[in-house]
């Protein structure tokens, strides 16, 4: 036994390792990174290339809140590329101006990815933390937010129906707290860009992939270029599966729950518009891909 201890000891101080390597590559969040400018002039082109490729079809922009903090929580989508996430960025620039402060909160693997990092940044991506999403709201901008992360993105391509938060509930606190509205946002057919045969979240405990990557899945899927794509730590070139985003009406928790947060009966209660919403979406839906 003392021998499995002593393997496990020394797998725990090489993930600690790991783990401290990674954290010091991640970049310092600096809302200052934004960069209007460079946004104006990306957009267009961004835009087009969503609406060429994977025929984006954006809903709801009105029922956003013209101005003021606003919280947009999202299912999620696609893997490790997460094309809903380009479109509805696009989308809420297109709409309300690159001046407008935006910003989305995204893994620590993606922020610390070389040169798409850099250029995240530059639209307003920060490291998804607490303190960052409190800081963008106080300064009176608005957050998109998955709350359902690596769990969410990476689930199998025939639960893309199904919103999955795994009971995750910050957002809410956040939203409360700080005494915002929550707008959902759903979205349909980026879980088609490629074929996700299981999350790998057995494999991730195994490899401490957690510990190390704060990572709580490691997945196997169909994908281009590599055919199986193990981990999809590298990404992948996604099909072009039409994307639909839909942003639904704003939710005032303090409004619903009186003076004390229910955190269990506001999850059931976001979680169950969204979730009607999308199955909506998924009624729609003819062929894969094709849309």
């Amino acid at each position: 036994m003392s021998v499995f201890r002593t393997a496990a000891g020394t797998v725990d101080q090489a993930a600690n390792w790991v783990a401290r390597q990674v954290k010091a590559r991640v970049p310092t969040a600096d809302p200052a990174d934004r960069d209007p400018g460079f946004i104006a002039d990306t957009m267009d082109i961004g835009w087009l290339l969503v609406r060429l490729y994977f025929r984006a079809e954006v809903r709801g922009l009105e029922r956003i809140p013209p101005e003021g903090p606003v919280l947009l929580v999202s299912n999620h989508s696609g893997g490790n590329v997460s094309p809903e996430v380009m479109v509805t960025t696009l989308a809420f620039v297109r709409r309300f101006g690159p001046d407008r402060p935006f910003f989305q909160l995204a893994h620590d693997m993606v922020m610390a990815y070389p040169v798409i990092g850099s250029l995240l940044r530059r639209f307003g991506t920060v490291s998804a933390d607490p303190g960052n999403a409190t800081q963008a709201l106080r300064a009176g901008a608005a957050v998109l937010v998955y709350p359902g992360g690596d769990w969410e993105v990476h689930r199998p391509t025939w639960e893309e129906d199904r919103v999955d938060f795994a009971g995750r509930t910050g957002f809410l606190r956040l939203a409360w707290k700080e005494r915002v509205p929550i707008v959902p946002v759903v979205n349909i057919g980026a879980q088609q860009t490629q074929l996700v045969l299981t999350r790998g979240d057995r494999i991730a405990r195994l490899l401490r992939l957690d510990r190390m990557l704060r990572l709580k899945v490691f997945p196997i899927s169909i994908a281009l270029p590599w055919g199986l794509d193990i981990g999809d730590l590298a990404g992948h070139l996604p099909l072009p599966s039409k994307i639909i985003v839909e942003f639904l009406d704003p939710i005032d928790l303090r409004a619903e729950f009186d003076a004390e947060l229910d955190v269990e009966a506001a999850y059931e209660h976001v979680t169950g518009i969204m979730q009607g919403a999308l199955s909506r979406l998924d009624e729609e839906r003819d062929l894969p891909i094709v849309g």
